[in-house]
């Protein structure tokens, strides 16, 4: 069976990406949440540009990813799951939980180690809010998370096809949490319980580093809710909020070669860290908005 996994994950990962992106593409078309400032065809390719980027340096840097490495553990009995007794789909739910859990503590130290955010800064320093921001990574941060996945996968011992749904779904949903659409607020707000919709991801995209750096979940919008991370509505509302980072506001910036060497520009200001010492996280103003009661509001 891993076999036939490892034979089909190309084609199963090129056929979700290009379907959802073209969806979401489509959806921001038809019903946009909110009006764009930067032209499509500016960042559009510069995103798109990056994507290849990012895809050719990790396939010539890992000779094995992640479902790869997966396969190989079963052979080779690496790995928790591989060396306990436990029935397939608890094996595949549970793999799948700790791996978004794994992203979620992944995504919330790249804030806070000051030399990871100026990896991480690069996609917040888009500066529209829409499904190409979610495949926006500078190549360094894009290894270094695949370095944490393997060794995550290696500990495990997930069952290949546990990997392979995590990451056509992970996939999915950065695409979908970061598109610009409209969705009906009364099913955002059940829609959230489940999944991190673009109305809860986009304030994690805020120019305010209270509100940059909340909301972490790619995925499953649960770690936020139970670890206090969780921020329901941006304070100016969706509408009028800013989004990137104060650093980077030129069109300029959202050039290719501009964002690579963005790491290396002006100081490591916006991260958790830097954000927590300004404002020991505003109390009462945060503790206000992050009560469960206000995903109501829908500005």
């Amino acid at each position: 069976m891993s076999d036939t996994i490892l034979a089909a994950e190309p084609t199963i990962r090129i056929i979700a990406f290009l379907s959802v992106l073209a969806a979401m593409a489509l959806w921001e078309v038809a019903a946009p949440r909110r009006s764009r400032d930067i032209p499509r065809v500016i960042r559009w390719t510069n995103n798109l540009a990056l994507v290849v980027l990012d895809t050719a340096i990790l396939r010539l840097t890992f000779p094995i990813l992640a479902v790869g490495l997966a396969a190989m553990a079963e052979d080779r009995g690496w790995g928790l799951f591989n060396n306990i007794e436990a029935p397939v789909w608890v094996a595949i739910v549970v793999s799948m939980l700790l791996l978004d859990l794994a992203i979620y503590l992944q995504h919330v130290m790249f804030h806070a180690v000051p030399g990871l955010w100026r990896l991480h800064r690069m996609h917040h320093a888009d500066l529209d809010f829409d499904a190409t921001t979610g495949l926006r990574f500078h190549p360094v941060e894009i290894l270094i998370s695949m370095g944490i996945k393997l060794a995550v996968v290696a500990t495990l011992g997930p069952p290949a096809v546990a990997v392979l749904l995590f990451e056509v779904t992970l996939n999915a949903t950065a695409l979908f949490n970061h598109a610009n659409i409209e969705l009906p607020r009364p099913v955002d707000r059940i829609l959230r319980w489940i999944v991190v919709t673009p109305d809860m991801h986009r304030v994690h995209h805020s120019v305010d580093p209270s509100e940059t750096n909340s909301n972490f979940g790619f995925n499953l919008p649960w770690w936020d809710r139970l670890l206090g991370t969780y921020v329901a509505q941006p304070k100016k509302g969706h509408k009028s909020m800013e989004i990137g980072i104060k650093q980077f506001r030129t069109r300029r910036d959202l050039w290719l070669d501009r964002m690579l060497i963005q790491p290396l520009r002006g100081p490591a200001s916006g991260g958790a860290l830097d954000a927590a010492s300004q404002q020991m996280r505003s109390s009462s103003v945060s503790s206000g908005q992050t009560k469960l009661g206000n995903d109501q509001i829908d500005q």
